[in-house]
């Protein structure tokens, strides 16, 4: 057991330097932190609809309108086509994730913003395991893989950021990240 958490906090010591090196600490409040510099930019593959992007979605501490239009567009509810608002900082974690972990590819999205007829359908056709209230309809939540990245490395340097929810889908190769409160499954 000992041995078990010694890793653990070396590992968050380890990933908490390399953020602060990064400059990126995405859970800290505006006031919090310095400002952002430079510009931050993202790249996505879609697993259901083949698209791609790869853009600058900041610049300093101003978030893009158009970068976030783009982006709420392709990463719209994949059964429906229904756009939804994502959250920017959301894009800041998946950013600070990417930097922590010294990652350059494009995150894979198996689900962004899903709207509450989708989310109602597959409650019931998915057997549990998708939330009434699921902060993917408030675009406040994306299911992710990052290619080079073990899955359990990618969940372990999210849980390390403590920005919002990590849950873990080994099985089903993704890690669900949120801005919601800090909790694990």
């Amino acid at each position: 057991m000992t041995l078990d958490r010694h890793h653990t906090r070396r590992r968050f010591l380890g990933h908490g330097a390399r953020l602060a090196a990064a400059g990126s600490w995405p859970w800290l409040g505006r006031s919090a932190r310095a400002a952002p510099t430079g510009e931050r930019s993202l790249g996505f593959d879609h697993t259901h609809t083949g698209e791609r992007i790869d853009l600058v979605y900041a610049v300093g501490d101003r978030y893009l309108p158009e970068s976030l239009a783009r982006l709420d567009r392709f990463l719209r509810d994949h059964y429906r086509g229904d756009v939804g608002r994502m959250d920017p900082l959301l894009f800041d974690q998946l950013h600070g994730l990417q930097r922590t972990l010294g990652a350059s590819g494009r995150f894979q999205v198996i689900s962004g913003y899903r709207c509450p007829a989708t989310n109602a359908t597959l409650r019931r056709t998915r057997g549990g395991g998708v939330a009434t209230t699921s902060l993917h309809m408030q675009g406040r939540a994306m299911d992710v893989r990052l290619p080079g990245v073990p899955l359990a490395e990618l969940r372990d340097a999210a849980l390390d950021l403590r920005a919002g929810g990590v849950g873990y889908y080994p099985d089903s190769q993704f890690v669900h990240v949120d801005t919601g409160r800090v909790r694990r499954w």
